[in-house]
């Protein structure tokens, strides 16, 4: 019998083959913890993590008060659009690490595309 977390790490394996960043397209990554949510910007051409936000973040924190956890993850995507466009990026692969899209990392991407970051 496999795990919550080996049966993720299957499906993200499959995922894996099929999605990959480069310079102009990198790869935007999800990790989903039981509190926060993590994302990073990745080009796997080099192995190279351009930018990255988290609900870890002094900008979140503040903002996070009082809000579920699907708001701060759609804040979070907010705050990773607009860092990429800061570095230049216009465009991501979305990487959703294994999970379903549903819930907080729906709104992250979704929030990432309010900030301007196609998808």
């Amino acid at each position: 019998m496999l795990s919550k977390i080996e049966k993720r790490r299957r499906r993200h394996s499959r995922i894996r083959k099929r999605v990959f960043g480069t310079a102009e397209r990198p790869r935007l990554c999800v990790f989903r913890s039981l509190r926060h949510i993590y994302t990073q910007l990745i080009n796997d051409e080099i192995g190279h993590t351009y930018c990255s936000a988290s609900s870890l973040d002094p900008e979140i924190r503040k903002l996070a008060e009082g809000k579920s956890k699907k708001e701060i993850a759609y804040e979070v995507g907010k705050l990773l659009a607009k860092r990429a466009l800061e570095a230049g990026f216009e465009k991501a692969v979305f990487d959703r690490g294994g999970y379903k899209y549903h819930g907080r990392v729906r709104a992250l991407a979704e929030g990432a595309r309010e900030g301007g970051l196609k998808l």
